[in-house]
């Protein structure tokens, strides 16, 4: 930051802010890594129990697994989101104000400028909780448990297992989609209540 946008902000307040982009960017990169060894992590672990299991039951322990590691990446990416919408409601629109009211130039900052971008037709877009790969690892999971022959039983069960990991795998993509207007009508709504 910087600028007149800089000036408007108290040495405390730009600390915060400061803080809170650092927060930003170690989370989003932490994701990634948390996704990237997590994966590792359940392919030895699948690759490990469809080796020594005889039973199709024994797959749900590195369904488990890359089920912690989506939540885990879900976590964080919700979390980076809901400090951006922090920065925006807290920060970037009161420094605006505070710049327009001074009769210096207004330019829309980050977290504004991010939010009205979107998603333009066209565009190259990326899948910031990887679902596509989680679905596919879901499935992949399953395969030893088919090759072993589940009874009827043992497919009901850990299939739909599998079947619940997907579910929510479109339910948190769906989720996070709505998640950046929510975040920022809450944090509106809490800006402008009154005070006691």
């Amino acid at each position: 930051m910087s600028g007149p946008e800089e000036q408007s902000l108290t040495n405390s307040e730009l600390a915060e802010y400061t803080a809170l982009r650092t927060t930003i960017r170690e989370r989003g990169t932490a994701r990634i890594y948390v996704f990237v060894g997590g994966i590792v992590g359940w392919g030895g672990l699948a690759a490990a129990t469809a080796a020594l299991t005889a039973s199709p039951v024994g797959t749900l322990l590195p369904l488990v697994v890359l089920a912690a590691v989506f939540e885990a990446v879900y976590a964080l990416h919700i979390g980076v989101e809901r400090v951006g919408r922090y920065l925006q409601v807290f920060y970037e629109t009161r420094a605006e104000e505070r710049a327009a009211t001074a009769g210096q130039p207004v330019r829309p900052w980050w977290e504004h400028a991010a939010m009205s971008f979107g998603r333009p037709a066209g565009a190259a877009t990326a899948d910031p909780l990887f679902t596509g790969v989680f679905a596919l690892a879901a499935g992949l999971n399953l395969i030893p448990a088919l090759i072993l022959g589940p009874t009827q039983a043992e497919l009901i069960f850990v299939g739909g297992a599998h079947a619940l990991l997907v579910v929510r795998l479109v339910a948190c993509r769906l989720i996070a989609r709505k998640q950046r207007a929510i975040d920022l009508a809450r944090f509106q709504a809490l800006r402008d209540r009154p005070q006691a």
